[in-house]
């Protein structure tokens, strides 16, 4: 298997001869050993708070639905790099990693987590509905393709005020076929929107195969009707996600309208922590972990580089299961919000 792989999809999404490269072409991606290092730590912080997360959400600590990000980490992770200060990001309700890639505190999160006052949307929002226009985080949303409207308004709005801002609308594969994901796109290709369009296809929309959901197996392609361009990338190798972010970004930039990345990605969990996913194989997933791990794929990177030892990488395991630690207790000790606090927020002020 190589060590880093990426499917470089077509300008013109409808050409034949670019669509072979897309599905076939491989080649291999150089990044400064400083910046892969700070993927791998931002991809262990993701990995260790989500599993201290649905450690929390068997105690009981954490109610309503929890969707964990467990085995997708390289895609925010190397998408976020990719971006500058002032761009705006929004997802759908597994989003967890999104907020801690765009530099969301984690005591703020796992504080909304458990429904305290302390967390970002003041125990109000929970796993699914925490914002911080701080960090231009629009929220994760819980309809399914809800995010792309927003993240297209998003952009628009950036259009409309002069900003040379850009939307990253992340949503999945079970929402690919959604009639306000196409209706989207429509106009995000009509008015030239800087939006960039992510799909993370994890193969499987809650229970059902993609393979059984979807009649075309290359999403990259949901936009060509309307001209927008995509490629199919390996969502598990942080450095390919990276590369390929920042050529789609530099072109959204640039003003050449919308953008799409597939990033073809896994989650080792069910769909929600009450989700046996019974609708694959232990054999499947195992062979994901051990193959195909992003964290570990960037480790032995940094290793084969001489970036680090092994020693290093176990100091800085260490050091982010203390802050998921550090950020556990922070929100069991925080206090539940007020009950006066059910009527904030509800009305704008006109």
């Amino acid at each position: 298997m190589p060590a880093s792989a990426k499917r470089k999809g077509p300008s013109e999404p409808h050409a034949p001869e670019e669509a072979a490269k897309s599905r076939n072409g491989h080649a291999g991606h150089e990044v400064d050993p400083g910046l892969l290092l700070k993927f791998y730590r931002d991809m262990l912080l993701i990995r260790r708070f989500e599993e201290r997360a649905g450690q929390l959400y068997g105690m009981g600590l954490i109610g309503g639905f929890c969707h964990l990000y467990i085995g997708q980490e390289a895609v925010v992770v190397g998408l976020q790099h990719a971006l500058k200060d002032g761009d705006r990001v929004v997802t759908t309700y597994r989003d967890h990693g999104h907020m801690l890639a765009c530099g969301m505190d984690p005591k703020g999160v796992m504080a909304e987590l458990t429904g305290r006052r302390t967390g970002y949307s003041k125990g109000k929002g929970g796993s699914m509905h925490m914002f911080s226009r701080e960090k231009n985080f629009y929220g994760g949303h819980g309809i399914v393709g809800a995010s792309v409207p927003i993240g297209t308004g998003l952009g628009f709005a950036a259009k409309y005020t002069g900003s040379d801002a850009i939307a990253v609308t992340y949503f999945g594969d079970g929402a690919v076929n959604q009639g306000q994901v196409h209706e989207s796109m429509n106009m995000a290709a009509l008015w030239h929107l800087p939006v960039l369009y992510v799909i993370e296809n994890n193969k499987y929309g809650m229970g059902t195969s993609v393979e059984r959901a979807s009649a075309s197996k290359e999403l990259f392609r949901v936009g060509c009707y309307a001209g927008v361009p995509g490629e199919q990338t390996d969502g598990m190798d942080v450095v390919a996600v990276h590369e390929a972010g920042r050529k789609a970004v530099d072109y959204i930039r640039s003003g050449q309208g919308p953008r799409i990345l597939e990033m073809q990605t896994y989650r080792y969990r069910g769909h929600s922590m009450s989700d046996p996913a019974k609708y694959r194989s232990r054999d499947e997933v195992t062979r994901m972990r051990t193959e195909r791990d992003p964290i570990d794929h960037a480790g032995r990177l940094l290793l084969a580089a001489g970036t680090v030892t092994e020693d290093k990488l176990k100091e800085i395991d260490r050091e982010v299961r203390a802050a998921v630690a550090e950020a556990a207790e922070f929100a069991q000790n925080s206090p539940e919000p007020d009950p006066a606090e059910l009527y904030t927020d509800v009305l704008v002020p006109a």
